[in-house]
Formats: C-alpha cells, sequence, structure tokens
C-alpha cells in the first residue's frame, strides 16, 4: 500500500475494472466460447490474474518477451498471436519456455510453418495458422490455410488450429461488417483445414469493438483486449460507454493560459494515437463535451465546449485515445478502490520482441 504519486499518472478504477472483467467472462460463458484476453493492453501480472480468476482459459500477448513475463509470473498457457520468423536467440527463448508453459506460436505461410518446425520441433510448441478477415495486415488467404497447417504438421509442429483479428472493425461504420468477414474468413479456413486432413481444434478471433456483433457460433475463442479498461477510441465508437471506463490520466490543471484548461498529461503519458475518427487527442471522463485539442509532450490543452475552467491545482481524469499505448508508457498502474491507491507493476511494458 501507498500513496498515489504527483500527477500525471494512470489510475485503474478497480470496481468498474472487475465489472468489465466479469461482464465479459460472463458473455462467452453464455456463448460457449472460451475467453483468451490480449494482454497487450494491460501488461500486468496482477490484472491477468483477475482475468484467471474470473474464467479466461489463457492469455494472449503479442510478443515473445510478453510471454516470459507472464509465465514467470505463473500463468500456464499462453499464445502468442503474432506471426513469427524465429531468429536463433527468438527460437532459444522459446524452448526455454516451452516445459513452463502450453505455449502457441502464430504462423500465417509456409515457409514461417517450415521455419519454425525446424527451430521447434519436439518442444510440444503449437501453432495456429493466422488467415486476413480484411485488416489486410498479416495473415493467409482464408483458402490457403489448409496448405500453411499442413506445411506445420509435416515440419513437426502440433497444429492447434486458426485465427484472425478483425482490426478494421475499428472504424464506426465497419463493426458489423468486421464482425461478418471475421465469421466468413474462420469458416472458409475451417473448410481448408479439412480439406487438407487436419481438424482444428481452435477457432480464434474477436477485437473489443466487435465483441457485441461476434458470430459466437464460427468461434471456439474469442480475444479482446482493450475491453478490460475502454479508452476514448471505444467511447467515440460506441462501443464502450464512459461509465464504464476503468483507466485514465490524472492530470492536474497548470494553467489557464488563453482561456483554455491546460493539464500536466501530455503525450509522454497518454500516446500521441489518433485514429482518423477520433475528434481529439484525448477526452474528459467527468467532462463528455470537452476534448483535447492539442497534445505535445507535456501539455495538454482542452476546449471544455462553454463549460467553466476547473481551478488551477484541481485534477481532473483524462481518457486516453489508445490505452495499450498509455500503458506501455507507464511503469505504474495506481489501482483506486476509493481508500489508499495499491501501485501495480506494468511488468511487461517494454518487451517489444
Amino acid at each position: 500500500m501507498s500513496e498515489a504519486p504527483a500527477t500525471p499518472y494512470l489510475r485503474v478504477d478497480i470496481a468498474r475494472l472487475r465489472a468489465n472483467i466479469e461482464a465479459t467472462a460472463a458473455r462467452a460463458a453464455a456463448a460457449g466460447v472460451a475467453l483468451r484476453p490480449h494482454a497487450k493492453t494491460h501488461k500486468s501480472p496482477d490484472i491477468a490474474r483477475l482475468q484467471l480468476e474470473a474464467g479466461a482459459i489463457g492469455l494472449t500477448v503479442a510478443t515473445i518477451g510478453e510471454a516470459e513475463v507472464f509465465v514467470e509470473h505463473g500463468v500456464e498457457d499462453v499464445f502468442v498471436a503474432y506471426p513469427l520468423w524465429l531468429s536463433d536467440d527468438a527460437a532459444r527463448r522459446l524452448r526455454d519456455l516451452a516445459g513452463r508453459a502450453d505455449l502457441a506460436i502464430g504462423v500465417d505461410s509456409v515457409a514461417a510453418a517450415q521455419h519454425a518446425g525446424a527451430a521447434l520441433e519436439g518442444t510440444g510448441i503449437a501453432v495456429l495458422v493466422e488467415v486476413d478477415s480484411g485488416q489486410h495486415r498479416s495473415g493467409a488467404m482464408p483458402a490457403d490455410a489448409g496448405v500453411v497447417a499442413a506445411a506445420a504438421a509435416e515440419a513437426g509442429l502440433p497444429v492447434r488450429g486458426v485465427f484472425t483479428f478483425p482490426g478494421h472493425g475499428y472504424s464506426p461504420e465497419l463493426m458489423v461488417s468486421a464482425a461478418d468477414d471475421e465469421a466468413a474468413a474462420l469458416t472458409t479456413a475451417v473448410v481448408a483445414f479439412r480439406e487438407a486432413g487436419l481438424e482444428p481444434d481452435v477457432v480464434s478471433g474477436g477485437s473489443t469493438p466487435t465483441l457485441t456483433h461476434t458470430h459466437t457460433g464460427a468461434l471456439t475463442e474469442i480475444r479482446p483486449g482493450v475491453y478490460l479498461f475502454g479508452d476514448a477510441q471505444q467511447w467515440e465508437l460506441g462501443a464502450m460507454a464512459p461509465g464504464s471506463i476503468a483507466l485514465t490520466c490524472r492530470a492536474t490543471v497548470v494553467s489557464h493560459a488563453g482561456g483554455r484548461l491546460v493539464l500536466d498529461s501530455g503525450s509522454k503519458v497518454l500516446g500521441a494515437d489518433r485514429a482518423p475518427y477520433a475528434t481529439g487527442g484525448g477526452r474528459l471522463l467527468d467532462h463528455p463535451d470537452a476534448r483535447v485539442l492539442q497534445l505535445s509532450e507535456h501539455h495538454a490543452v482542452v476546449d471544455l465546449a462553454g463549460a467553466a475552467l476547473p481551478p488551477l491545482g484541481s485534477q481532473v481524469d483524462v481518457v486516453p485515445n489508445h490505452v495499450c499505448a498509455a500503458v506501455n508508457l507507464a511503469d505504474t498502474l495506481w489501482a483506486d478502490d476509493g481508500t489508499t491507491p495499491v501501485s501495480w507493476p506494468v511488468a511487461a511494458r517494454g518487451r517489444n520482441s
């Protein structure tokens, strides 16, 4: 237990956090799908423990480094949802983890599957084939999933299934259609697996903005990440209401220059991400019409839309545009239940490889 630090700092509302975790776990259970939340959002073993206690079957991570942190803290089931191309060092690190947790990685090409097999055969590390469901970032074409899976099996790797990320659902107009695209891509990929003589045990997808639109009949597992905190992106998309947002940046009013609100929370705390549809560089939790108009390294300039300026020295809660980026800038999250804040280390911060 300790006192909260000087501003700016990232504050977690524990009651809202628990409510978000429990609601999504209940949604997954009611739909008959497994929940494997993406831990790149919080990077915190303390929060991972809450997710697992609520019914998550394991964690999703983006990097081997994140996997190492969570396995070190006792997580026993981890999926690196990334099309890895393994260097000698990366393969060594995965082999070191193999006996300590049930581990799976992503591949999205025949070459990557063969390369991973040469490095990991005999370790028990499984693979899932990534397919592109419309974001056009990474992933094989869904009809080619069976070919990639067969290559992985021939290379000596256990093939667990198929996964995708409907990332194009991060758009106000595409949340529903992205979920449709996800279901179509995964259904095609499952057919391709079976044509190759393989049965996928795991059919994995999901994201926070598409969560309520996911065709759970086409999936066995969902991997949302931001759902537990929320952020200004989800607020703008309508995917989460401001009353559910569990992480904010506590900031101090340092100036009224120009008749505007100036805060001590700049891009080095909030992150600089701004989606094309975003109406500002962040939002104020208790002032829904306000917008962060200007964001520099250590300042945020806010338009309060005609509301009275909070006094100099007072504190406000800023909702970052992209919570994953904000968390990766912090060493500590301050968990607040209305009494004395508790510090939660962001243990996987900066583990980008």
